[in-house]
Protein backbone atom coordinates (compact mmCIF):
# COMPACT_ATOMS: atom_id res chain seq x y z
CA UNK A 1 0.00 0.00 0.00
CA UNK A 2 1.80 3.01 -1.05
CA UNK A 3 0.67 6.06 -0.09
CA UNK A 4 2.11 9.32 0.47
CA UNK A 5 3.78 9.69 3.48
CA UNK A 6 4.39 13.50 3.96
CA UNK A 7 0.52 13.94 3.02
CA UNK A 8 -0.23 10.98 5.36
CA UNK A 9 1.26 12.85 8.29
CA UNK A 10 -0.43 16.14 7.34
CA UNK A 11 -4.02 15.01 7.64
CA UNK A 12 -3.51 13.09 10.94
CA UNK A 13 -1.94 16.58 12.50
CA UNK A 14 1.34 14.52 13.08
CA UNK A 15 3.66 16.78 10.85
CA UNK A 16 5.81 19.74 12.80
CA UNK A 17 8.83 20.68 10.84
CA UNK A 18 10.44 19.29 7.96
CA UNK A 19 13.22 20.52 6.07
CA UNK A 20 13.65 21.96 2.64
CA UNK A 21 13.49 19.11 -0.44
CA UNK A 22 12.58 15.98 2.08
CA UNK A 23 9.24 15.87 0.41
CA UNK A 24 10.75 16.11 -3.11
CA UNK A 25 13.08 13.19 -2.03
CA UNK A 26 10.09 10.89 -0.84
CA UNK A 27 8.65 11.89 -3.97
CA UNK A 28 11.18 10.56 -6.04
CA UNK A 29 12.01 6.54 -5.17
CA UNK A 30 12.06 4.60 -1.95
CA UNK A 31 14.44 6.27 0.20
CA UNK A 32 15.81 4.63 3.39
CA UNK A 33 15.04 6.55 7.03
CA UNK A 34 15.27 6.17 10.71
CA UNK A 35 14.01 7.01 13.86
CA UNK A 36 15.89 6.25 17.58
CA UNK A 37 15.03 4.85 20.21
CA UNK A 38 16.37 5.35 23.79
CA UNK A 39 16.73 2.08 25.70
CA UNK A 40 16.77 3.37 29.14
CA UNK A 41 13.98 0.88 29.83
CA UNK A 42 13.38 -2.98 28.70
CA UNK A 43 9.90 -2.05 27.10
CA UNK A 44 8.87 1.44 24.99
CA UNK A 45 5.55 3.27 26.20
CA UNK A 46 2.79 5.13 24.56
CA UNK A 47 4.92 7.94 24.52
CA UNK A 48 6.89 5.98 21.80
CA UNK A 49 3.87 5.13 19.77
CA UNK A 50 3.89 8.38 17.66
CA UNK A 51 7.32 7.41 16.19
CA UNK A 52 6.68 3.80 16.14
CA UNK A 53 3.29 4.86 14.01
CA UNK A 54 5.66 7.86 11.79
CA UNK A 55 7.63 4.36 10.57
CA UNK A 56 4.43 2.28 10.13
CA UNK A 57 3.51 4.91 7.79
CA UNK A 58 7.01 5.51 6.20
CA UNK A 59 7.14 1.92 5.28
CA UNK A 60 3.45 1.95 4.08
CA UNK A 61 4.06 4.56 2.16
CA UNK A 62 6.95 2.36 0.33
CA UNK A 63 9.94 3.80 1.70
CA UNK A 64 12.45 1.75 4.39
CA UNK A 65 12.51 2.41 7.63
CA UNK A 66 15.61 1.81 10.31
CA UNK A 67 14.57 1.55 13.97
CA UNK A 68 18.07 2.58 15.57
CA UNK A 69 17.88 1.49 19.19
CA UNK A 70 20.58 3.71 21.11
CA UNK A 71 23.04 1.12 22.48
CA UNK A 72 26.01 3.45 23.12
CA UNK A 73 23.99 6.74 23.47
CA UNK A 74 21.70 4.73 26.15
CA UNK A 75 25.05 5.09 27.78
CA UNK A 76 25.59 9.21 27.08
CA UNK A 77 22.20 10.78 27.89
CA UNK A 78 20.01 13.11 25.98
CA UNK A 79 19.41 16.83 27.07
CA UNK A 80 16.71 17.36 24.68
CA UNK A 81 13.43 17.86 26.93
CA UNK A 82 14.98 17.01 30.28
CA UNK A 83 16.05 19.07 33.50
CA UNK A 84 18.40 17.06 34.43
CA UNK A 85 21.28 14.75 34.36
CA UNK A 86 20.10 11.62 33.80
CA UNK A 87 21.15 8.26 35.09
CA UNK A 88 23.55 5.75 33.23
CA UNK A 89 23.13 2.14 32.65
CA UNK A 90 25.29 -0.63 32.86
CA UNK A 91 26.24 -2.68 29.50
CA UNK A 92 24.27 -5.70 30.71
CA UNK A 93 21.33 -3.21 31.44
CA UNK A 94 21.40 -1.51 28.03
CA UNK A 95 22.21 -4.84 26.15
CA UNK A 96 19.20 -6.34 28.41
CA UNK A 97 17.12 -3.58 27.32
CA UNK A 98 17.91 -3.25 23.59
CA UNK A 99 16.52 -6.97 22.86
CA UNK A 100 13.47 -6.40 24.51
CA UNK A 101 12.77 -3.12 22.53
CA UNK A 102 13.49 -5.43 19.35
CA UNK A 103 10.89 -7.20 20.21
CA UNK A 104 8.46 -5.02 20.51
CA UNK A 105 9.28 -2.87 17.58
CA UNK A 106 8.64 -6.27 14.84
CA UNK A 107 4.95 -6.13 16.27
CA UNK A 108 4.40 -3.45 14.34
CA UNK A 109 6.97 -3.09 11.77
CA UNK A 110 7.40 -5.71 9.16
CA UNK A 111 11.30 -6.97 9.54
CA UNK A 112 10.41 -10.56 7.69
CA UNK A 113 8.91 -10.52 4.13
CA UNK A 114 12.35 -10.31 2.19
CA UNK A 115 10.67 -6.95 0.58
CA UNK A 116 13.09 -4.26 -0.78
CA UNK A 117 11.58 -2.12 2.32
CA UNK A 118 11.62 -4.57 4.70
CA UNK A 119 12.50 -2.66 8.35
CA UNK A 120 16.03 -2.61 9.66
CA UNK A 121 16.54 -2.91 12.94
CA UNK A 122 20.58 -1.30 14.14
CA UNK A 123 22.13 -0.30 17.27
CA UNK A 124 25.13 2.26 17.09
CA UNK A 125 27.00 0.43 19.78
CA UNK A 126 28.02 -1.66 17.19
CA UNK A 127 29.76 1.08 15.44
CA UNK A 128 30.95 3.10 18.37
CA UNK A 129 32.31 0.25 20.56
CA UNK A 130 35.49 0.66 18.65
CA UNK A 131 35.45 4.03 18.03
CA UNK A 132 38.40 5.82 20.26
CA UNK A 133 37.72 9.09 22.02
CA UNK A 134 40.99 10.57 20.39
CA UNK A 135 39.47 9.42 17.01
CA UNK A 136 35.79 11.10 17.75
CA UNK A 137 36.90 14.27 18.45
CA UNK A 138 39.23 14.26 15.43
CA UNK A 139 37.30 12.84 12.87
CA UNK A 140 33.63 14.14 14.43
CA UNK A 141 34.65 16.76 16.57
CA UNK A 142 36.74 19.48 14.53
CA UNK A 143 33.66 19.63 11.88
CA UNK A 144 30.49 21.01 14.08
CA UNK A 145 31.80 24.61 16.13
CA UNK A 146 30.72 24.91 19.86
CA UNK A 147 29.23 28.00 18.73
CA UNK A 148 26.68 26.22 16.51
CA UNK A 149 26.30 23.51 19.37
CA UNK A 150 25.41 26.27 21.66
CA UNK A 151 22.99 27.54 19.70
CA UNK A 152 20.87 24.85 20.17
CA UNK A 153 17.54 25.28 22.69
CA UNK A 154 17.84 21.96 24.32
CA UNK A 155 21.40 23.38 25.29
CA UNK A 156 20.61 26.81 25.97
CA UNK A 157 17.72 25.75 28.28
CA UNK A 158 19.99 23.53 30.31
CA UNK A 159 22.69 25.88 30.49
CA UNK A 160 20.40 28.64 31.87
CA UNK A 161 18.91 26.41 34.51
CA UNK A 162 20.64 25.85 37.98
CA UNK A 163 21.76 22.18 37.44
CA UNK A 164 24.09 22.88 34.06
CA UNK A 165 24.66 20.36 31.90
CA UNK A 166 28.11 17.68 32.17
CA UNK A 167 30.46 17.39 28.70
CA UNK A 168 28.89 13.73 28.44
CA UNK A 169 24.95 15.56 28.12
CA UNK A 170 27.25 18.51 25.97
CA UNK A 171 28.43 15.95 23.43
CA UNK A 172 25.54 14.17 22.92
CA UNK A 173 24.42 15.85 19.89
CA UNK A 174 27.66 15.11 17.76
CA UNK A 175 26.92 11.87 19.00
CA UNK A 176 23.56 11.10 17.44
CA UNK A 177 24.85 13.66 14.86
CA UNK A 178 27.25 10.88 13.83
CA UNK A 179 24.54 8.28 14.08
CA UNK A 180 23.04 9.82 11.22
CA UNK A 181 26.98 10.29 9.38
CA UNK A 182 26.86 6.63 9.54
CA UNK A 183 23.33 5.10 8.67
CA UNK A 184 23.94 7.85 5.45
CA UNK A 185 27.48 6.65 4.71
CA UNK A 186 26.83 3.22 5.27
CA UNK A 187 23.24 1.87 4.98
CA UNK A 188 22.15 5.03 2.52
CA UNK A 189 20.02 6.60 5.25
CA UNK A 190 18.98 10.06 3.69
CA UNK A 191 16.70 11.04 6.32
CA UNK A 192 16.02 11.00 10.01
CA UNK A 193 12.81 11.65 11.98
CA UNK A 194 11.60 12.06 15.82
CA UNK A 195 9.68 14.61 17.56
CA UNK A 196 10.10 18.27 17.51
CA UNK A 197 12.38 18.16 20.41
CA UNK A 198 14.58 16.24 18.44
CA UNK A 199 15.38 18.92 15.96
CA UNK A 200 18.28 20.60 16.59
CA UNK A 201 19.89 17.20 17.40
CA UNK A 202 18.40 15.94 14.12
CA UNK A 203 19.92 18.92 12.16
CA UNK A 204 23.19 18.63 13.58
CA UNK A 205 23.72 15.12 11.79
CA UNK A 206 22.39 16.63 8.26
CA UNK A 207 24.89 19.50 9.10
CA UNK A 208 27.43 16.73 9.85
CA UNK A 209 26.64 15.14 6.96
CA UNK A 210 27.57 18.75 4.41
CA UNK A 211 30.61 19.52 6.48
CA UNK A 212 32.00 16.10 6.42
CA UNK A 213 31.30 15.08 3.11
CA UNK A 214 29.67 17.10 0.95
CA UNK A 215 26.30 15.38 1.25
CA UNK A 216 22.77 16.01 1.46
CA UNK A 217 20.32 14.63 3.84
CA UNK A 218 16.50 15.54 5.33
CA UNK A 219 14.65 16.14 8.41
CA UNK A 220 11.34 15.30 9.19
CA UNK A 221 9.65 15.93 12.91
CA UNK A 222 6.42 15.37 14.76
CA UNK A 223 4.00 17.02 17.18
CA UNK A 224 4.86 15.89 20.65
CA UNK A 225 1.32 14.81 22.24
CA UNK A 226 -0.11 17.10 24.85
CA UNK A 227 -3.55 16.51 26.22
CA UNK A 228 -6.34 18.93 25.67
CA UNK A 229 -5.96 20.14 29.59
CA UNK A 230 -1.96 20.35 29.15
CA UNK A 231 -1.08 17.59 31.66
CA UNK A 232 1.14 15.19 30.19
CA UNK A 233 0.23 12.39 27.72
CA UNK A 234 1.08 9.28 28.35
CA UNK A 235 1.46 9.41 32.20
CA UNK A 236 -0.92 8.00 34.78
CA UNK A 237 -1.26 8.14 38.89
CA UNK A 238 0.54 5.12 38.29
CA UNK A 239 2.99 6.57 35.99
CA UNK A 240 4.31 5.66 32.15
CA UNK A 241 1.62 3.41 30.30
CA UNK A 242 4.28 0.78 28.96
CA UNK A 243 3.81 -1.64 25.76
CA UNK A 244 5.14 -4.07 28.21
CA UNK A 245 1.98 -6.72 29.93
CA UNK A 246 4.32 -7.17 32.35
CA UNK A 247 4.59 -3.56 33.54
CA UNK A 248 1.12 -2.82 32.04
CA UNK A 249 -1.58 -5.00 32.12
CA UNK A 250 -3.78 -5.16 29.00
CA UNK A 251 -6.52 -4.23 30.81
CA UNK A 252 -4.74 -1.06 32.11
CA UNK A 253 -3.18 0.12 28.60
CA UNK A 254 -7.73 -0.36 27.69
CA UNK A 255 -8.89 1.69 30.26
CA UNK A 256 -6.27 4.39 29.29
CA UNK A 257 -7.29 5.02 26.25
CA UNK A 258 -10.51 4.56 26.80
CA UNK A 259 -10.43 7.09 29.63
CA UNK A 260 -9.47 9.60 27.00
CA UNK A 261 -11.36 12.69 26.83
CA UNK A 262 -13.82 13.64 23.68
CA UNK A 263 -11.01 16.65 22.52
CA UNK A 264 -7.77 14.27 23.02
CA UNK A 265 -9.70 11.30 21.24
CA UNK A 266 -10.88 13.11 18.08
CA UNK A 267 -6.77 13.93 17.78
CA UNK A 268 -5.58 10.46 18.95
CA UNK A 269 -7.83 8.33 16.70
CA UNK A 270 -6.09 10.11 13.31
CA UNK A 271 -2.19 9.66 15.71
CA UNK A 272 -2.21 6.23 16.63
CA UNK A 273 -4.44 4.16 14.57
CA UNK A 274 -4.31 3.50 10.71
CA UNK A 275 -7.65 4.13 10.31
CA UNK A 276 -8.72 5.64 7.11
CA UNK A 277 -9.82 9.36 6.85
CA UNK A 278 -13.33 8.22 6.02
CA UNK A 279 -13.91 5.92 8.29
CA UNK A 280 -12.36 8.15 11.20
CA UNK A 281 -15.18 10.62 10.08
CA UNK A 282 -17.86 7.82 10.20
CA UNK A 283 -16.64 7.37 14.00
CA UNK A 284 -16.87 10.88 14.86
CA UNK A 285 -20.02 11.22 13.32
CA UNK A 286 -21.38 8.28 15.20
CA UNK A 287 -19.45 9.38 18.97
CA UNK A 288 -21.03 12.66 18.12
CA UNK A 289 -25.06 12.08 17.88
CA UNK A 290 -23.93 9.87 21.14
CA UNK A 291 -21.50 10.81 23.26
CA UNK A 292 -21.97 8.26 25.97
CA UNK A 293 -21.68 5.37 24.52
CA UNK A 294 -17.79 6.75 23.79
CA UNK A 295 -18.06 5.11 20.56
CA UNK A 296 -14.79 7.14 19.45
CA UNK A 297 -13.18 6.14 22.91
CA UNK A 298 -13.31 2.53 22.37
CA UNK A 299 -12.65 2.76 18.53
CA UNK A 300 -9.07 4.06 19.83
CA UNK A 301 -8.82 1.55 22.64
CA UNK A 302 -10.00 -1.74 20.91
CA UNK A 303 -7.79 -0.87 17.47
CA UNK A 304 -4.58 0.09 19.60
CA UNK A 305 -5.02 -2.68 22.77
CA UNK A 306 -4.66 -5.14 19.63
CA UNK A 307 -1.93 -4.22 17.72
CA UNK A 308 -0.09 -3.98 20.53
CA UNK A 309 -1.13 -6.75 22.71
CA UNK A 310 -3.25 -9.18 20.52
CA UNK A 311 -7.06 -10.74 20.13
CA UNK A 312 -7.10 -12.58 23.21
CA UNK A 313 -5.81 -9.48 25.48
CA UNK A 314 -8.32 -6.96 23.68
CA UNK A 315 -10.91 -9.75 24.64
CA UNK A 316 -9.58 -10.03 28.34
CA UNK A 317 -9.56 -6.47 28.56
CA UNK A 318 -13.01 -5.78 27.53
CA UNK A 319 -14.29 -9.09 30.15
CA UNK A 320 -12.42 -7.58 32.70
CA UNK A 321 -14.42 -4.34 32.18
CA UNK A 322 -17.92 -5.96 32.14
CA UNK A 323 -16.85 -7.42 35.01
CA UNK A 324 -15.80 -4.51 37.01
CA UNK A 325 -18.17 -1.59 35.27
CA UNK A 326 -21.14 -3.66 33.68
CA UNK A 327 -23.65 -6.85 34.38
CA UNK A 328 -20.51 -9.39 33.94
CA UNK A 329 -21.00 -12.51 36.40
CA UNK A 330 -18.72 -14.61 37.98
CA UNK A 331 -18.28 -17.15 35.14
CA UNK A 332 -15.81 -15.13 33.67
CA UNK A 333 -13.41 -15.00 36.82
CA UNK A 334 -14.06 -18.87 36.94
CA UNK A 335 -12.05 -19.51 34.01
CA UNK A 336 -9.16 -17.59 35.09
CA UNK A 337 -6.09 -18.48 36.59
CA UNK A 338 -5.03 -17.11 40.57
CA UNK A 339 -2.82 -14.58 38.36
CA UNK A 340 -5.41 -13.67 35.99
CA UNK A 341 -7.36 -13.03 38.71
CA UNK A 342 -5.19 -10.73 40.86
CA UNK A 343 -4.22 -8.68 37.42
CA UNK A 344 -8.59 -7.85 36.99
CA UNK A 345 -8.33 -5.86 40.20
CA UNK A 346 -5.27 -4.66 40.16
CA UNK A 347 -4.95 -1.76 41.94
CA UNK A 348 -8.30 -2.31 43.95
CA UNK A 349 -7.77 -2.97 48.21
CA UNK A 350 -6.98 -6.46 48.75
CA UNK A 351 -7.11 -8.25 52.26
CA UNK A 352 -6.15 -11.43 53.56
CA UNK A 353 -8.28 -13.79 55.58
CA UNK A 354 -8.11 -17.25 57.06
CA UNK A 355 -9.41 -20.13 55.55
CA UNK A 356 -9.72 -21.69 58.63
CA UNK A 357 -12.54 -18.77 59.97
CA UNK A 358 -14.46 -20.26 56.40
CA UNK A 359 -14.71 -23.66 57.73
CA UNK A 360 -17.47 -22.52 60.34
CA UNK A 361 -18.54 -19.99 58.88
CA UNK A 362 -17.92 -16.03 59.30
CA UNK A 363 -20.42 -13.45 60.06
CA UNK A 364 -21.06 -11.19 56.95
CA UNK A 365 -20.55 -7.99 59.30
CA UNK A 366 -17.37 -9.29 60.88
CA UNK A 367 -15.92 -10.18 57.54
CA UNK A 368 -16.45 -6.62 56.30
CA UNK A 369 -15.51 -4.87 59.42
CA UNK A 370 -13.23 -6.85 61.26
CA UNK A 371 -11.58 -9.87 59.21
CA UNK A 372 -11.03 -7.15 56.44
CA UNK A 373 -11.25 -3.71 56.63
CA UNK A 374 -13.78 -3.03 53.79
CA UNK A 375 -15.69 -0.79 56.23
CA UNK A 376 -14.25 0.65 59.16
CA UNK A 377 -17.01 -0.03 61.30
CA UNK A 378 -19.64 -3.15 62.49
CA UNK A 379 -22.17 -0.15 62.54
CA UNK A 380 -21.44 1.04 58.90
CA UNK A 381 -21.39 -1.96 57.41
CA UNK A 382 -24.67 -3.17 59.04
CA UNK A 383 -26.25 0.12 57.85
CA UNK A 384 -25.17 -0.17 54.22
CA UNK A 385 -26.07 -4.16 54.49
CA UNK A 386 -29.55 -2.80 55.28
CA UNK A 387 -29.52 -0.32 52.39
CA UNK A 388 -28.59 -2.80 49.53
CA UNK A 389 -25.83 -1.55 49.06
CA UNK A 390 -23.47 -4.49 49.45
CA UNK A 391 -22.78 -7.28 46.96
CA UNK A 392 -20.74 -10.76 47.68
CA UNK A 393 -19.58 -12.32 44.71
CA UNK A 394 -21.86 -10.32 42.75
CA UNK A 395 -24.97 -10.84 44.87
CA UNK A 396 -26.78 -7.95 46.44
CA UNK A 397 -26.62 -9.08 50.47
CA UNK A 398 -28.96 -7.25 52.57
CA UNK A 399 -28.92 -9.93 56.02
CA UNK A 400 -26.52 -8.51 58.55
CA UNK A 401 -27.02 -12.46 60.03
CA UNK A 402 -25.77 -14.14 56.73
CA UNK A 403 -22.36 -16.66 57.30
CA UNK A 404 -19.97 -16.99 54.56
CA UNK A 405 -18.45 -20.11 54.16
CA UNK A 406 -16.53 -22.04 51.94
CA UNK A 407 -18.72 -22.52 49.34
CA UNK A 408 -18.47 -18.40 48.93
CA UNK A 409 -14.72 -18.76 47.57
CA UNK A 410 -14.30 -17.92 43.54
CA UNK A 411 -11.18 -20.66 42.54
CA UNK A 412 -11.18 -22.08 46.15
CA UNK A 413 -9.44 -18.94 46.76
CA UNK A 414 -11.34 -15.30 46.59
CA UNK A 415 -14.51 -13.72 47.18
CA UNK A 416 -15.45 -10.25 45.86
CA UNK A 417 -17.00 -7.75 47.98
CA UNK A 418 -18.38 -4.75 46.45
CA UNK A 419 -19.49 -1.55 48.05
CA UNK A 420 -21.79 0.61 46.22
CA UNK A 421 -21.85 0.07 42.09
CA UNK A 422 -18.23 0.73 41.24
CA UNK A 423 -16.08 0.40 44.49
CA UNK A 424 -14.51 -3.40 44.83
CA UNK A 425 -12.29 -5.54 47.15
CA UNK A 426 -10.63 -8.54 47.17
CA UNK A 427 -10.88 -11.02 49.87
CA UNK A 428 -7.59 -13.91 49.65
CA UNK A 429 -7.81 -16.75 51.49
Amino acid sequence: MNTNFVEELKWRGMLHDIMPGTEEQLSKAMTSGYIGFDPTADSLHVGHLVQIMTLIHFQRAGHKPYALVGGATGMVGDPSGKSEERNLLSEDSLNHNVECLKNQLTKFLDFESGASNAAVMVNNYDWFKEFSFLNFIRDVGKHITVNYMMAKDSVKKRLEGDTGMSFTEFSYQLVQGYDFYYLWKHHQCLIQMGGSDQWGNIVTGTEFIRRKDAGTAFALTTQLIKKADGTKFGKTEGGSVWLDAKRTSPYKFYQFWLNTTDADAKSYIRIFTLLSKEEIEKIEAEHDAAPHLRILQKAIANDITVRVHGEEALEMALKTSEFLFGSGDLAFLQKLSDEQVLEVFEGIPQFKISKQDLFTGINIVDLLAEKSQVFPSKGEAKKMILGGGVAINKEKVNNVDLLIDQTSLINEKFIVAQKGKKQYFLLIC
